[in-house]
């Protein structure tokens, strides 16, 4: 029985008769697709200041700006990734990817704030309906160290977005290219999704599920509105104090997810076919690899919020010089994601723990760092804590997600790539929400000498994270041998 936690597990068996592709340009035409939705998140922080100003809006416009987003994507991902097993993986991405291109020129041409927020939350449903299927094709295109290699390159592509985001955001209004200055932060993507777009019918196989399955129309209403009640006041919450309705909101998404489990239970077990099949969650490497994903992403969208805080409200940095910072990130991500594959040969299991304490040791130095310098000392002393922390990702960000996806069967893979993705999403917002509360209640007023403490903290709780990845994936690769015997 091969390892659930082999970060080199063997792909889910072959899928329904797929029509021919080009793997080699098949994963160009992926990669663009994750680039943009990775980066969509992020670089929209450093456009804001500019949307409010030319577009009039007020906060609370400017909030669902970057909310909207986020939730249309959390709230999509389940259902898109069974969309793929039922229609077709390429032709779901390709949908995706046609209305992701159309909804970044409406944001990019938007007149009024109100405009800009109903444009980034169909952004956000397109982006939703491109991910699973991303994930699902890389598991069932690609086979053994080229299945490796091209989720390594995955890996890559999401750090990169998610690292270079503010600098890339910040280049773009201060290049100012034909006056467009903040729209050509969305207006960037058109050119590149038209051009996946045009390749991706020659570059990529159609595949879906061997038996096609019926969409469960209840269960997506049930998954989407429990989404939505988890999501909501996790994203609104702090901004606005916590007040009732976001309790209300949390208590309800519980008694809903029981209801969508309750009821994917009764369909499976009357031989229809759920939206999420729960015998997923009986298969142990997913199950723990889904846990990992949960720890591991409250921690990475938080940790780039509060360091964005930390080096402009705190140091006084502008975006853009804020954004080169990150650089020292992006150098230590960039110098092992793109060799993750051939790490993980020779580390195998032992691959994710390793960077979870790279990324410990990282924010570690970090905070030693922000302790003796506070708002004053020479940003160079960050530089070494930002590098490890970065190798460290580079070391766990695809693993880990091949890991997850990697002895999930062919007629299971869409709806697993829907909830690892959605579990990337819902984690990012648990943990911007959990960090805020330590942040900002140390943060108090805001005056900048604030910050440096608050931040301190902060890097304390992410490294405590950190050491429960490293232990809860150390623990998966001793059950791993040990099933092995």
């Amino acid at each position: 029985m091969a390892s659930a936690t082999s970060t080199l597990s063997p792909s889910a068996p072959a899928d329904a008769a797929p029509a021919a592709g080009r793997p080699g340009l098949g994963l160009p035409v992926l990669l663009a697709a994750t680039f943009m939705t990775s980066l969509d998140l992020f670089i929209v922080n450093v456009a804001i200041p500019a949307v409010q100003g030319d577009l009039h809006a007020g906060t609370a416009a400017i909030q669902w700006v970057v909310a909207g987003f986020a939730l249309a994507v959390a709230t999509g991902l389940i259902t898109a990734g069974r969309l793929g097993d039922i229609h077709g993986r390429r032709r779901m991405f390709m949908l995706g990817l046609a209305l992701f291109t159309a909804t970044s020129a409406a944001c990019g041409l938007a007149p009024t704030s109100g405009s800009l927020v109903a444009a980034r939350v169909a952004q956000g449903l397109s982006a939703a309906l491109m991910g699973p299927q991303v994930l699902a094709i890389l598991q069932t295109e690609w086979k053994g160290r080229a299945q490796a290699r091209a989720f390594g390159m995955y890996g890559m592509t999401m750090g990169v977005g998610a690292v270079f985001g503010q600098l890339i955001g910040g280049l773009l209004i201060k290049a100012d290219v034909l006056g467009l200055g903040w729209r050509a932060c969305f207006l960037i993507n058109v050119p590149i999704g038209l051009v996946a777009l045009a390749a991706a019918p020659r570059a990529l196989a159609e595949s879906r599920a061997p038996r096609r399955p019926r969409l469960d129309i209840t269960g997506v209403a049930l998954s989407t509105a429990a989404t939505i009640a988890l999501v909501l006041p996790l994203i609104q919450g702090r901004a606005l104090g916590w007040p009732a309705w976001t309790w209300v909101c949390l208590a309800g998404s519980a008694v809903l997810f029981a209801a969508f489990v309750a009821h994917q239970r009764r369909v499976g077990a009357a031989g229809g076919d759920p939206v999420l099949d729960i015998a997923l969650f009986r298969q142990r490497g997913f199950a723990a690899g889904a846990v990992a994903q949960l720890v591991f992403w409250s921690g990475q969208g938080s940790f780039f919020l509060v360091l964005a805080l930390y080096l402009q409200a705190g140091r006084g940095l502008q975006a853009l010089t804020s954004g080169v910072v990150f650089v020292a990130i992006g150098a230590g991500y960039l110098l092992t994601s793109t060799t993750a594959h051939r790490i993980a040969e020779r580390l195998g299991s032992r691959t994710v723990p390793a960077g979870a304490l790279a990324m410990a040791a990282g924010l570690g130095a970090l905070w030693a760092a922000v302790h003796a310098s506070g708002t004053t000392g020479s940003l160079w002393e960050l530089v070494p804590g930002l590098f490890l922390d970065g190798v460290g990702m580079g070391l766990v960000i695809a693993p880990l997600t091949h890991t997850s996806l990697g002895t999930v069967p062919a007629h299971l893979v869409g709806a697993a790539s829907g909830v690892v993705a959605t579990i990337q999403q819902v984690s990012g917002a648990l943990g911007i929400a959990l960090i805020g509360i330590v942040f900002y209640g140390a943060v108090g007023a805001g005056a900048p000498g604030r910050y440096p403490h608050a931040f301190g903290l902060a890097l304390v709780f992410l490294l405590a994270l950190e050491l429960a990845l490293a232990a809860l994936t150390t623990w998966m690769a001793v059950r791993g041998k040990h099933a092995d015997r």
